[in-house]
C-alpha cells in the first residue's frame, strides 16, 4: 500500500487526475491561431466529462515566448494573446461550476531576461543585487565552474553591464533566481497569494529540482555509466556526462520545500517536476509531504523508456507511494502513443488502460483522450530552442504542441478559424474528438472515461503494486484496493497473441482489446482482471 496517507487539500481528492493543457495549443476562440482562456472555458465540460478533477493550465504569464511561456516576465498578468485576467476569472468560475480545480504553472526558478527583476538586478538597483545568481569570473576569466546547462551549454552566461556572469539552469534567456534570498521568496509568496485571491486552488511548480543550488559552485564530478543514464536530457548532450551533485537540491533541498508550502497555503495542492533523472523517484518521493509538495512526477518513462522493465524499476524504487503522479505524455516530450508505440487508437488505448490503473495522482496531457500522435514537423516551422539544439535528435517537444484537432470538417480542425501557429496537417490525426464523444462503442476517448470511472469505482488510485512478472514487453502487476480484493494488470506489448493460462480463472473488469480466447492476450493490449473472487466482488 502506498507509504502513508496524504493531507487533503481543501476540496482536492486524495489522488486527482489533473488534465494538462498546453494554452497555445488547446482551443482559440478568435481566429489568431493561437489558444486562449476563452477556448479553455468553452471546453471545460469536455474535461468534466472525461473524468478529470483538476486542470493544469500551462503559462499564459507576459513573456517573450522564447521557451514558449516558461520564460515569464510578469507572474501576476495575462499575455494578450491569451486574453486578460478577466478571461481567467471565467475559467476558474466555470470550472468551480463543474467541480474542477485549477492549477497554474509557475515557474520559480528562473525568470526571463525581459522581467523587471533581473534588469533592476543587472543595473544593481532597487536592492534586487542579489535577486539572480551572479558570479564573477575565475582566474583569467574562466567560467565560474563546469555547470552545464539543460539546453546544452555552459549553464553562465556573461553580462557586460553587471560585468559578471549569471547562471541559467536552462536557455540563457532564462536567468536563475536567487532562491535562498528573503526578498525574492516574499516576491514569490505574493504571487502564490494573488492567484490564490482570484480562486486558483493548486500550482504545478515547474523544475523543483533546479530550485538550489550549491553556493560555493563547486564543479560536478563526470558522470558513470549507470549515473548518466538516469539523469534527464538529450543523449548525446555534455548535460548527461556530469553528475548533477551541486547545482541540483544540494544539502537543504528537501527542506526547502516547506517554504514552498508556506507560500502556497495550507488549502493548496502541490504538483513538483522533477527533471533529475539521477535518483529521480526516490528524491521526488522525499519532497512529498505535509510541509512539502503533495505529488511530484519525474521523467524516468519518457527519458529511459516505456517498458514493463522501466516501469518494474520505479515501483521497487517506491513510484507507487502515494505521492508520485503518474503520466506517459506532456508539453515537454514527444507523445507517448508514437514514442513508444505506433500511433494507432489500438496503441492509445492500450498505454491509456495501463496509466489509469496506476495507483496515485494521473496527468493526462490534452489530446491523449483522442489517441492524437506525434506531429512530423519540418525544420523550417520549429521554433523550440531546445528542439533546435539537438535537431534531428531532441525531444520533439513542438511536435508535442501542435493544436488539437477537435473535428475534421473545418481547415483548422475545430482548433481555429484561421491560420494555427503550427501545422496540423501532417499529424495522422485519428478520428475527431468530437466524433469521439458520440460515440458509444470503442473509441479512445470513451475507453479513457469509462477507465477513469472504472478506477474511481474500484478505489484503484488508493492502492499498491506488487509486481509479479516484468520484461520489456509486457508486466504483470496485483493492484491491491483498501477495500475488496486486488485487481490483475496485464500488459502485453509484443505484436503477437500471448498465451496465458492465467487468464482462465480471471473475469474481464476492463479490456484495451478483448482476449481473443480463455487463454490468450490479443497483442498490444492491457487487461484489468478479477484475482480469484467473482466479478461481483468488485462491482
Amino acid at each position: 500500500m502506498p507509504d502513508g496517507l496524504p493531507v487533503r487539500r481543501g476540496k482536492w481528492p486524495a489522488h486527482p487526475v489533473i488534465y494538462q493543457i498546453y494554452p497555445r495549443s488547446f482551443a482559440d476562440t478568435t481566429g489568431s491561431g493561437e489558444g486562449d482562456l476563452a477556448g479553455i472555458a468553452g471546453k471545460l465540460d469536455h474535461l468534466a466529462d472525461l473524468g478529470a478533477d483538476a486542470v493544469w493550465i500551462g503559462p499564459v504569464y507576459p513573456s517573450p515566448m522564447y521557451d514558449g511561456g516558461y520564460d515569464v516576465a510578469d507572474y501576476c498578468g495575462i499575455d494578450p494573446r491569451y486574453g486578460t485576467l478577466a478571461d481567467l476569472d471565467r475559467v476558474i468560475a466555470r470550472a468551480h461550476d463543474l467541480d474542477v480545480r485549477i492549477m497554474m504553472d509557475l515557474v520559480f526558478n528562473h525568470t526571463s531576461i525581459a522581467h523587471p527583476w533581473f534588469k533592476a538586478s543587472a543595473a544593481r538597483r532597487d536592492g534586487m543585487d542579489d535577486w539572480y545568481v551572479w558570479a564573477d569570473a575565475g582566474p583569467d576569466g574562466a567560467l565560474p565552474s563546469n555547470w552545464q546547462s539543460y539546453f546544452g551549454s555552459p549553464a553562465w552566461r556573461w553580462h557586460e553591464g553587471r560585468g559578471q556572469y549569471y547562471y541559467h539552469t536552462f536557455s540563457d534567456q532564462q536567468p536563475k533566481l536567487n532562491l535562498r534570498h528573503d526578498g525574492v521568496r516574499d516576491a514569490l509568496a505574493k504571487v502564490c497569494a494573488f492567484w490564490r485571491a482570484r480562486g486558483v486552488e493548486g500550482f504545478r511548480m515547474d523544475a523543483v529540482t533546479s530550485y538550489l543550488h550549491d553556493p560555493e559552485f563547486r564543479d560536478n564530478p563526470k558522470a558513470s555509466p549507470e549515473v548518466s543514464a538516469r539523469v534527464a536530457g538529450p543523449p548525446e548532450g555534455e548535460y548527461k556526462r556530469q553528475d548533477h551533485v551541486y547545482d541540483f537540491l544540494p544539502g537543504d533541498g528537501v527542506a526547502f520545500m516547506r517554504h514552498v508550502r508556506d507560500w502556497a497555503g495550507p488549502d493548496t495542492y502541490l504538483l513538483g517536476e522533477v527533471n533529475s533523472g539521477n535518483q529521480s523517484v526516490e528524491l521526488a518521493t522525499d519532497l512529498v509531504g505535509p510541509d512539502g509538495l503533495d505529488s511530484a512526477y519525474v521523467l524516468d518513462v519518457a527519458e529511459r523508456g516505456l517498458t514493463g522493465t522501466i516501469l518494474a524499476d520505479m515501483v521497487a524504487r517506491g513510484a507507487c507511494r502515494h505521492g508520485l503522479a503518474w503520466w506517459f505524455s506532456t508539453h515537454d516530450q514527444a507523445r507517448h502513443v508514437t514514442r513508444a508505440g505506433d500511433g494507432s487508437p489500438r496503441d492509445a488505448a492500450m498505454f491509456g488502460a495501463l496509466l489509469t490503473a496506476l495507483p496515485g495522482p494521473l496527468i493526462v496531457y490534452q489530446g491523449e483522450e483522442a489517441g492524437q500522435p506525434q506531429a512530423e514537423l519540418p525544420h523550417e516551422v520549429v521554433n523550440d530552442p531546445f528542439d533546435l539544439r539537438f535537431w534531428p535528435d531532441g525531444p520533439g517537444r513542438e511536435a508535442a504542441r501542435v493544436p488539437l484537432a477537435w473535428t475534421q470538417d473545418a481547415p483548422g480542425y475545430g482548433f481555429t478559424t484561421g491560420s494555427p501557429w503550427l501545422p496540423m496537417a501532417t499529424t495522422g490525426l485519428p478520428e475527431s474528438l468530437a466524433a469521439q464523444r458520440a460515440d458509444d462503442g470503442g473509441s479512445t476517448f470513451n475507453m479513457y472515461r469509462h477507465a477513469l470511472r472504472l478506477r474511481k469505482a474500484l478505489g484503484l488510485a488508493d492502492g499498491g503494486t506488487e509486481i509479479l512478472d516484468a520484461a520489456e514487453d509486457r508486466i504483470t502487476a496485483r493492484l491491491h484496493r483498501k477495500q475488496g480484493p486486488p485487481v490483475v494488470l496485464a500488459l502485453n506489448m509484443t505484436h503477437t497473441a500471448r498465451p496465458w493460462a492465467d487468464l482462465r480463472d480471471r473475469d474481464v473488469l476492463l479490456a484495451s482489446t478483448a482476449p481473443q480466447n480463455r487463454e490468450t492476450m490479443a497483442p498490444r493490449s492491457t487487461l484489468w482482471l478479477t484475482d480469484g473472487a467473482p466479478a461481483s466482488a468488485y462491482a
